[in-house]
């Protein structure tokens, strides 16, 4: 939801809280002393010039048994810049205050005993190197040099401390957050509490509805690699084959290729469909199910590891491949069904409920849920690019022709939009956009929540503050003046 105010108080910073992983601002809070300078830095006998010295990082910050080095800045600019963030739009002391509260957040994570998956983090290391090396045309030791470490295993550890440092927070902001809800009587008053020349203006959004025809795929073909996976699971028992080998030779899920097919489950935190989930907590340690169909294909789970709550699961995805023929047949029943509802002969509600493949949308007038709000409308400056070319030029009730898509698997289906509904660029109305002031109030109410945790943990946490930073001016006084 993009919205144009003018001094709206419950989004001013969103860009910077965003995109520095914050809630919604740069909410820093009181800390403490300044370190002095005699643990300020320390300065080393330098191996590549024998008898020169040479200064190593210094320590910007300590809070609890978090320390924060001066590199720490650096890096964490450079990771903005990796990711395609203009980093002339943040100071050093923005990103300075965002690593304290980082590190107040992860430490009493762990004080309240929050766990992290490690293979999950793992896993989220993989593909962020594998982004950095985008910014290097692919050279680890251009990378390595960038970072200032000597070999790949180094800076792997030291990425996998900095992302389970930030997963900690984010678990820590979550837990703080989780119970806080707002009333209908407290969004009344948020809104009223809104100047009139301060209300945000909502863009044009419109409902859009689909209807879904999938090719077919033959018993032939579901046979076909309910036998090869069968071959696969005989291949690992009976002949002592590895199963993480099978996966990187056979399977489908090519984005859990590179760690072998490793997921990790937790039964408190939902992952996967529930097929999957389902087979995978009936498993023992070191069995092998039998294949299973899903929404994405046909697996196989090798359940490797149990520890307490969470299961370490590798598995196999087959895809089984449609025919040309079904292909065929697929669109031209779609063509079909779109020239009877051009003709007037049923309604596109009413072809969606008998013709569409897609469950989630059939029996709802093919009407799309907005992912981001929960409901049926989509603002069009925020709308996923690939949906708005396909709609951008449909009158209202008019019906596309038919369309091709592809998902990343190789998939393919067809599909006919329409729009449903349309409502202008406007001025908040509380009847009206009753659900978008809900999620602004509870946002501020969210917000408030944090700053009053965080108030009150500073008080409780050894902080030392550098005094390189005592000048920075920042959102709370980190520094207790």
């Amino acid at each position: 939801m993009q919205l144009r105010t003018k001094n709206l108080k419950s989004i001013i910073n969103l860009k910077h809280a965003l995109v520095l992983g914050l809630l919604f601002s740069l909410t820093s809070v009181m800390a403490q002393e300044v370190i002095p300078d005699e643990i300020k830095e320390e300065v080393v006998k330098d191996s590549v010039t024998p008898g020169e010295l040479k200064k190593v990082d210094g320590v910007a910050a300590v809070v609890g048994e978090y320390i924060i080095l001066d590199s720490d800045v650096d890096k964490t600019f450079l990771q903005l810049q990796a990711q395609g963030i203009n980093i002339a739009d943040f100071t050093r002391c923005e990103l300075f205050g965002k690593l304290l509260e980082d590190k107040l957040y992860a430490h009493h994570a762990v004080q309240d005993s929050i766990v992290v998956s490690e293979i999950e983090i793992r896993s989220y290391v993989d593909q962020q190197i594998q982004a950095f090396l985008e910014q290097t045309n692919g050279s680890m030791d251009e990378l390595l040099k960038i970072y200032n470490k000597d070999d790949e295993k180094s800076f792997r550890d030291e990425m996998y401390e900095i992302n389970k440092s930030q997963k900690l927070a984010t678990e820590m902001q979550n837990k703080i957050i989780e119970e806080v809800e707002v009333t209908p009587e407290e969004v009344r008053e948020y809104f009223n509490a809104i100047p009139e020349n301060e209300r945000p203006t909502f863009g044009t959004e419109l409902k859009v509805a689909q209807i879904v025809v999938e090719p077919k795929i033959t018993e032939e073909e579901k046979t076909k690699v309910i036998n090869r996976l069968k071959e696969i699971k005989a291949d690992v028992l009976e002949h002592g084959a590895s199963f993480r080998s099978k996966v990187v030779l056979y399977t489908d899920d090519k984005a859990s290729v590179r760690n072998g097919g490793l997921y990790t489950l937790n039964r408190k935190q939902p992952r996967m469909v529930k097929e999957f989930r389902e087979v995978a907590f009936s498993l023992q340690e070191g069995e092998i199910s039998e294949p299973f169909e899903t929404e994405y294909g046909y697996h196989i789970i090798y359940l490797e590891k149990i520890r307490g709550q969470e299961y370490d699961v590798r598995h196999i995805l087959l895809i089984p491949q449609v025919t040309n023929e079904e292909i065929k047949i697929a669109k031209e029943k779609l063509e079909g069904v779109r020239q009877h509802i051009v003709d007037g002969d049923i309604t596109f509600a009413e072809a969606a409920k008998e013709s569409s493949d897609e469950k989630e949308t059939k029996y709802d007038g093919g009407q799309l849920i907005n992912p981001a709000t929960q409901d049926y409308n989509f603002e069009l400056t925020k709308m996923d690019p690939e949906l708005y070319g396909q709609i951008q030029n449909l009158k209202d009730n008019e019906v596309s022709l038919v369309l091709t898509d592809q998902e990343r698997n190789g998939k393919i289906k067809f599909k006919i939009l329409t729009v449903t509904g349309r409502v202008d660029e406007h001025e908040a109305n509380y009847a009206q956009d009753y659900l978008k002031i809900k999620e602004l109030a509870l946002h501020e109410k969210q917000l408030k929540a944090i700053e009053k945790w965080q108030e009150e943990k500073i008080m409780d946490t050894y902080i030392k503050i550098s005094k390189d930073y005592k000048d920075c001016e920042f959102s709370s006084n980190w520094l207790k003046k």
